[in-house]
C-alpha cells in the first residue's frame, strides 16, 4: 500500500495522462499512472497518481460520471489535492466536458474556487489575456480549428469556458501572475468577492507557472493541462531526480502506430518515410467496408519487425479526413480507426513488440485497453508532454515500453528520436 499521496490527478485521455504523470517526474515526483478506476487499493509506493479516463469526447454526463469516480478511488487513497487534466489546446464542445466536470469535482470537493489553464510553453500553449496561442497563432487560426471531434474556433477561454459552466468564470491576468504568489491569493481572494468561482490563469511562460505555483498550494482542486504540474512537487519540498523517472531496462521489437492526423504527426509520419523505413497506410473505407485491414498490417509487419522499428498508421491531411468522415459519419470514421490500431497494437505485441510508440490521443487510449494494461510506469522525457512509460501486459507479462504521443505533440523525428532515447 502507498505512502500518503501527495497529489490525486484524473485526465481526459490516456496521452494527457502521461503528459502529465512526466512533468510531475521531471520535477522529482514518483508517479503511477492507471487506465481507469483500479478496482481496489493503489499497491505503490508513490507521490502522485494519474488516473487516465477516456472522457474527453463522450457525454458530458458520463465525463461527470467517470470524472467523480475517479475522484472518490483517489480520496480513498489518501490524495487531498486534486488536479483535473485536460489538454493543452483546451480540447472540448460547447457542451464540454471541461466545464461539465470542473463543476462536477467541485460540488464533490465542496470548493468554491478553482482555476484553469491550459498554458503549457515548454510545448508552445501559452495563456496571454485569456487567450490561447499555439506557438504564434491563436488557437482559432492553427490546426485545431480542423479538429475531426473538437474544433476550436474560439481563442478566448473565459468565453468558451463560460459556455460550458453554470458558475461564473474570471481571470487572473499575466500582470498578476508577474508579481508572484501573493498576488495571485490577493487577486482569487478579489474574484471569489465578486462572485467568480473560475478563473482562468494567463502564463507566457514557465517562470509564470513556478510563480503562482506556491498560490495554488491552497486549493483543492485545480483544472490545467500538464504544464501546471512543473509548479507543484516544490510545494512539498521535492526536486528534480532522476530515480523519479527510473525504469527497466529496454529490449525487444520496435514498432509505431498513429491514429492522430494532426499537423504535428502528419510531420513525424512523413519524416518516418522519409528516413526510408518501412511504414504502412491503412484505409479507413476499406475498414468499413469489412476487409480484415489489421490482419494485412500484422503480415506486413511480420515482414520487417527484424530490421527495426516499422509504422502503421492512417494519418491523413484534414481534406481527406473530412471526405471520410462526410461518407462514414465523425464517431464512426474515429471509431474504426481506433478499434483497427488496437487491434494492431495488440498484435504487434504479441509478435515480440516491447517498445511501441502510440500516437494520438484516442488511439492511445483504445490501444491500452486492447493491451489490458491496468497501469504504468512513468519514465524519463522523450519530448515535452512525452515520457515513456513501462507497463505489465497479458501479452508481455514480463512487461513493455510503451509512449503514448497527444497527436499535437513532438519534433518530426519524434518516431525515431523516441527509440535512441529509450536505448541511451
Amino acid at each position: 500500500m502507498s505512502t500518503r499521496l501527495k497529489l490525486g490527478c484524473i485526465a481526459d485521455d490516456s496521452t494527457g495522462a502521461t503528459d502529465l504523470a512526466n512533468n510531475l517526474v521531471r520535477a522529482g515526483m514518483r508517479v503511477v499512472q492507471t487506465i481507469g478506476v483500479p478496482p481496489g487499493p493503489l499497491d505503490a509506493d508513490v507521490d502522485a497518481v494519474v488516473v487516465a479516463l477516456k472522457s474527453r469526447t463522450i457525454a458530458p454526463e458520463d465525463a461527470v460520471a467517470q470524472s467523480v469516480a475517479a475522484l472518490r478511488w483517489l480520496q480513498a487513497q489518501g490524495a487531498t489535492q486534486f488536479y483535473f487534466k485536460y489538454c493543452s489546446t483546451f480540447d472540448s464542445t460547447a457542451r464540454g466536458n471541461i466545464g461539465p466536470v470542473t463543476e462536477a469535482l467541485m460540488d464533490a470537493l465542496g470548493t468554491p474556487f478553482t482555476i484553469a489553464t491550459p498554458a503549457f510553453p515548454e510545448n508552445q500553449r501559452t495563456v496571454f489575456k485569456g487567450h490561447l496561442f499555439v506557438g504564434d497563432l491563436l488557437l482559432s487560426e492553427s490546426g485545431m480549428k480542423d479538429h475531426p471531434l473538437t474544433p476550436m474556433t474560439d481563442a478566448n477561454l473565459v468565453r468558451v469556458l463560460q459556455a460550458q459552466c453554470k458558475r461564473k468564470v474570471g481571470l487572473i491576468d499575466y500582470q498578476v501572475v508577474g508579481q508572484g504568489a501573493d498576488a495571485v491569493r490577493a487577486r482569487i481572494a478579489e474574484l471569489k468577492a465578486q462572485g467568480v468561482a473560475i478563473a482562468i490563469v494567463d502564463a507566457v511562460s514557465n517562470a509564470d507557472l513556478l510563480r503562482m505555483a506556491p498560490a495554488l498550494a491552497e486549493l483543492p482542486l485545480l483544472t490545467a493541462g500538464s504544464g501546471v504540474a512543473i509548479g507543484l512537487p516544490g510545494n512539498h519540498g521535492l526536486a528534480p531526480s532522476s530515480q523519479a523517472a527510473e525504469l527497466p531496462a529496454a529490449e525487444g521489437l520496435q514498432a509505431v502506430v498513429s491514429g492522430s492526423c494532426s499537423l504535428a504527426t502528419n510531420r513525424q509520419v512523413l519524416d518516418f518515410i522519409r528516413s526510408g523505413r518501412p511504414a504502412l497506410a491503412i484505409d479507413p473505407l476499406r475498414i468499413a467496408a469489412g476487409e480484415d485491414v489489421a490482419a494485412e498490417a500484422l503480415a506486413w509487419a511480420g515482414e520487417h519487425l527484424a530490421s527495426g522499428p516499422v509504422l502503421v498508421y492512417s494519418t491523413a491531411e484534414p481534406a481527406a479526413v473530412r471526405a471520410i468522415q462526410a461518407r462514414l459519419g465523425v464517431e464512426q470514421a474515429g471509431g474504426l480507426v481506433e478499434q483497427t490500431i488496437a487491434r494492431i497494437a495488440q498484435g504487434l505485441v504479441e509478435r515480440g513488440v516491447r517498445q511501441l510508440v502510440v500516437a494520438g490521443g484516442e488511439t492511445s487510449g483504445a490501444c491500452v485497453q486492447a493491451l489490458g494494461i491496468a497501469q504504468l510506469r512513468i519514465g524519463g522525457q522523450i519530448d515535452p508532454g512525452v515520457p515513456w512509460c513501462h507497463a505489465v501486459s497479458p501479452a508481455a507479462p514480463g512487461g513493455l515500453h510503451l509512449a503514448l504521443k497527444s497527436g499535437n505533440f513532438g519534433t518530426d523525428d519524434f518516431f525515431t528520436k523516441a527509440f535512441t532515447r529509450l536505448q541511451g
